[in-house]
């Protein structure tokens, strides 16, 4: 019986994949099989597993890779995207790893060799500077009484200026002006 009925569903399966044309006549009535008499007790066999329906032939998958010869990658921003990446990384430790726009100046003492300063970072710490020790992007040219005096170094490629003198007062100074 489960023969009977793979065969049919197989032949339906095959009859759906061919093109359809128009029926010539009806189809002819299968001849009726004739009753089955029962029979003696069948052998005991095991189970056997569920029979599996045919397996359907599925077209081969294509798997798709991009190869660029040389052209860039659609799927990166074009903002932002240089040949190198720009590194803000910061030279140094302490007051040398400190922008000039980041420091503000807390105080002047006099020491055996002169002025130093007290300068203090965006990260609260406080540091001892000379005359002479350089930031990240300039060097004290000198501490005075009233503050450092800075030479800046400009990082602009249009500029014909690349060194610009900043005045880093106190802040009690600064303050007291405006």
């Amino acid at each position: 019986m489960r023969a009977l009925a793979l065969c049919l569903l197989f032949a339906s399966t095959v009859a759906a994949a061919q093109p359809q044309k128009a029926p010539a006549a009806p189809p002819a009535k299968p001849p009726a099989t004739p009753p089955v008499a029962p029979a003696a007790k069948p052998p005991v066999t095991p189970p056997a597993a569920p029979a599996q329906p045919p397996a359907v032939a599925k077209p081969p998958v294509e798997s798709y890779s991009y190869n660029p010869d040389g052209r860039r990658d659609p799927f990166v921003g074009l903002i932002g995207v240089g040949l190198e990446p720009a590194v803000m990384a910061k030279k140094g430790e302490g007051a040398a790893s400190l922008m000039v726009a980041e420091i503000s100046v807390r105080g002047v003492m006099q020491s055996r060799t002169g002025l130093i300063a007290m300068v203090q970072g965006p990260d609260n710490k406080t540091y001892i500077v000379h005359s002479g020790d350089r930031f990240a992007d300039g060097t004290i040219r000198s501490v005075t009484p009233q503050g450092l005096v800075i030479i800046q170094e400009v990082n602009d490629p249009l500029s014909l200026v690349k060194q610009r003198e900043i005045r880093k007062l106190l802040r009690s100074l600064e303050d007291a002006k405006e």
